[in-house]
């Protein structure tokens, strides 16, 4: 049997904002087509009445084909978002590396976001220098953005 990681999904308040966040600050692609699903398959799978989706896949940074961030919009959209804290159970954070985790802080809260602690060095005597902070997309999901050296 063959196994492979296929996405992560992100159920947006508002999807077109929240995928060109990752596409500007990240350097996600778009994988097309863009999604509209809707009838009665869906509302089975999700066991939710008169239930439509909207949203895109977004090829991530490093990756040419393969595992995915899917930004999805509910309709009806769900009220009961609890906001997000980094040590809730269940998906905690996404992370992407980059070559300078400063910089693309900044990006991130030019593009919307917000920092969520400091941003830290930690030598690991066998691994190198860490440099990390984590942050929040604009709905709030936490990201954390890091470097080794």
């Amino acid at each position: 049997m063959s196994i492979k990681y296929a996405h992560t999904n992100i159920v947006a308040k508002d999807w077109r904002r929240l995928s060109d966040f990752y596409i500007k600050v990240f350097n996600c692609k778009p994988v097309l087509p863009e999604r509209n699903l809707s009838g009665k398959w869906l509302e089975r799978l999700t066991n939710i009445d008169n239930v439509s989706i909207k949203g895109i896949h977004l090829s991530l940074p490093g990756f040419e084909e393969g595992p995915t961030l899917e930004i999805f919009q509910y309709y009806p959209e769900n009220p009961d978002k609890q906001s997000s804290n980094i040590s809730s159970q269940g998906l905690g954070h996404i992370a992407f590396v980059v070559d300078n985790v400063e910089e693309v802080l900044n990006k991130l809260i030019e593009c919307g976001g917000q920092k969520y602690g400091s941003l830290e060095e930690k030598e690991y005597e066998s691994l190198g220098v860490l440099t990390v902070v984590y942050a929040k997309d604009p709905e709030g999901n936490i990201i954390e953005i890091q470097n080794w050296k």
